[in-house]
């Protein structure tokens, strides 16, 4: 489907109360004119039709001080001043440096709404880690964009070898990350499927093995052969265009998979051909393949049971990984998915994530420069993952060389996630995204999730068709490795 077709509707919030980032307070001294409630823009006031009194205020729709510029501002329209507009203290509490509370509440609008934020009070487009991503900026030019956005094309290839396998095309630079049937709910499973669909895209089902409820998918799911084989059948790898091998995880290189025995539910332990309740390990790396030779004698495997299936290679980021990129070219494969150290789980442990696998924005250039080096970048798919949270962070990784992201953190918080680091446990998410447990499962279903994560998509897509207009591109792939486009903050004039 193109983008343009792509149906946006509006989805809001499951709970009845988010974390605002304002406090909008309405005194005893409110009379219920309704002033406040024909005024505002923004749908914080309401009163319902029939009811005599205005309804308490949606702080989160709330655009805060900044509203205080315009004539209908609330608090001055009010007549017997009960309105006042404060900092919710609460909502510092909400992220980390990472994901920070402008960047979570600016993804939950998008997943709302269906485009980016109007407001200007969300620094939504940029984290505050102190490094990555954070630290690079687009040279956008100034002024109008230079050509119409129907103009622009966000198409990618994903079989670049002409091997006669299929020529598989996307409509969006992006896809969903592999979370496997166990670590996530089986709702959340099927609607980042169904987005995929939607998007004509592609989401991953981890390690855990293929739910039947994913079959009317079969054409926008990757299914994933990692080092534990759960749930590898030669019936479901048949059905699939891509296939791919997880030899890492970026979050976790060299510690292999874990799932904790609270998650592997009778369903999880039948799919997986596992003993309800026990821990689930998955070993680093495959025993059986230690050099190309070997890694090649897996891909012509895949190739055979499924003959028109891509190939894709998954692999963290070591100091190597260049090296890796291009074995995987000449074992045959058509994708090179590199993961880098914030990529992979949310159960992964801290001193993993900030202290084994480099970076994902020094990996990328790394292993575009060394594919073109070797003559052979046309010829391969780069994807990358591992701290891609918003469009900004996509178009930025594309600059470095990649043709394409995976995302997975900013999916489930288009799902309302919290970042509570709770993944692991089986009643750990309390918001039933990352979640075993049938009841906390059961708190969103299949076609609200699906329109979130659709919503999601479209902003970012509507965002990465901006900065193409700016740039006079008509379409990603001229992006590709143009970091001229790229500066560092720290080094910029």
């Amino acid at each position: 489907m193109k983008p343009s077709t792509v149906q946006i509707k509006p989805m809001p919030s499951r709970f009845k109360h988010q974390v605002p980032k304002y406090k909008v307070t309405r005194s005893n001294a409110c009379i219920n004119c309704s002033t406040c409630a024909k005024s505002c823009p923004y749908g914080v006031h309401e009163r319902l039709e029939g009811h005599n009194k205005v309804r308490p205020p949606i702080d989160y729709r709330c655009i805060g001080f900044e509203c205080a510029k315009n004539d209908f501002y609330c608090v001055d329209k009010c007549p017997r001043n009960a309105l006042s507009v404060s900092l919710n203290p609460m909502y510092e509490t909400l992220g980390d440096y990472r994901w920070t509370a402008d960047m979570i509440t600016g993804t939950w609008i998008m997943a709302e709404t269906g485009y980016p934020p109007e407001r200007t009070d969300l620094e939504y487009n940029v984290g505050n880690s102190g490094g990555g991503f954070d630290k690079l900026r687009l040279k956008l030019p100034a002024g109008r964009p230079k050509i119409d956005r129907f103009e622009v094309s966000t198409e990618i290839p994903l079989n670049r070898r002409n091997d006669g396998r299929a020529d598989i095309v996307i409509s969006t630079p992006v896809y969903g990350g592999g979370m496997s049937f166990g670590s996530v709910s089986l709702a959340t499973m099927v609607s980042k499927a169904h987005n995929a669909a939607i998007w004509n895209t592609f989401t991953c089902t981890g390690e855990g093995g293929y739910p039947e409820m994913l079959k009317p998918y079969d054409d926008h799911v990757i299914t994933q052969v990692a080092t534990g084989l759960f749930g590898v059948r030669e019936e479901t790898i048949q059905r699939v265009n891509i296939v791919e091998f997880k030899y890492a995880q970026g979050a976790k290189p060299g510690l292999g998979g874990h799932l904790l025995g609270e998650k592997n539910t009778e369903s999880v332990a039948r799919m997986r051909e596992a003993v309800k309740g026990s821990p689930l390990f998955s070993p680093f790396p495959f025993h059986s393949v230690y050099s190309i030779e070997d890694h090649k004698k897996h891909i012509d495997w895949i190739k055979e049971i499924n003959p028109k299936a891509l190939i894709s290679v998954k692999v963290s980021t070591p100091n190597d990984v260049d090296m890796v990129a291009v074995g995987s070219y000449y074992a045959g494969a058509h994708i090179i998915h590199i993961d880098g150290g914030y990529g992979g789980t949310g159960a992964a442990p801290d001193i993993a994530k900030k202290n084994i696998a480099m970076p994902i924005e020094y990996a990328i250039t790394k292993v575009h420069n060394f594919l073109k080096e070797e003559g052979v970048r046309d010829q391969m798919t780069l994807i990358a993952s591992g701290g891609v949270r918003s469009a900004h962070d996509l178009a930025k990784a594309i600059c470095l060389g990649a043709d394409g992201c995976v995302i997975g953190t900013a999916e489930m918080v288009s799902l309302e996630c919290v970042r509570c680091g709770n993944c692991e446990s089986g009643r750990g998410c309390a918001r039933g995204i990352a979640s075993t447990d049938s009841v906390l499962a059961d708190l969103f279903n299949e076609e609200w999730a699906t329109q979130r994560l659709t919503n999601m998509y479209h902003a970012w897509n509507v965002q990465l068709v901006e900065i193409l207009q700016k740039f006079g591109m008509r379409s990603v792939r001229e992006l590709v490795g143009r970091t001229d486009l790229l500066e560092h903050i720290d080094y910029s004039k």
